[in-house]
């Protein structure tokens, strides 16, 4: 937060390079795990909503950065052996354990764009993540265990990486609309084995 602010004051003394945006996006997003026993069993739809910033240090490249929020981010996961998940004393023979995270996001790219094709760009922007989770609910499939609460078992940090490309059509010399795809992997492990005893590394990807 402190390097987003540094980022638009620091820019904010001359407009000149700077635009600022809102990001309202669907994503879906699926959560894998490096152990043999535990396997991907479903994917999350959720929401992006963020405000970006854009600080042109020549035509066509840019840093960009900005503070975001994103929704039911997470995934199902199958776990194989028995046990008694997320502490809830009931044992099972398998279960299917459903995530839906919320994360406050500061995203840090680069973004590459053509020159202007009547009024399209296109571009292109690889940059990182910097997550914090705010809230994470569980449910257990096929059970009556729903909706609870287990941030214990999320880690609070996430760090991902991601690729975006898209278009911008200039609707005037100050307005844009853009749109584009954007693949976002996580290199941090985002559960926490907690009383789990798999110690597995599981990310998110989406």
């Amino acid at each position: 937060t402190l390097f987003l602010i540094s980022f638009i004051w620091a820019s904010a003394q001359s407009f000149e390079g700077l635009r600022f945006g809102l990001q309202l996006s669907p994503s879906f997003t699926w959560m894998q795990s490096d152990n043999s026993q535990i396997n991907r069993n479903g994917t999350n739809v959720g929401l992006k909503l963020a405000m970006i910033g854009e600080y042109y240090f020549a035509e066509n490249y840019a840093f960009t950065s900005g503070l975001g929020f994103a929704f039911n981010h997470g995934g199902t996961l199958r776990h194989d052996p028995e046990g008694s998940y997320w502490q809830t004393g009931q044992s099972l023979r398998s279960a299917d354990l459903k995530y839906s995270v919320q994360f406050i996001e500061i995203p840090v790219g680069l973004k590459m764009r053509t020159r202007e094709f009547g009024y399209l760009r296109y571009f292109g922007e690889p940059y990182i993540t910097f997550g914090f989770r705010s809230q994470s609910r569980g449910d257990i499939k096929d059970t009556d265990i729903n909706d609870i609460d287990i941030k214990e078992f999320v880690n609070p940090i996430a760090l991902s990486w991601g690729l975006g490309i898209g278009v911008e059509y200039s609707v005037s010399e100050t307005t844009a609309l853009v749109g584009g795809l954007y693949f976002q992997n996580m290199f941090t492990d985002m559960t926490r084995d907690v009383d789990m005893g798999d110690d597995s590394n599981s990310n998110l990807d989406g």
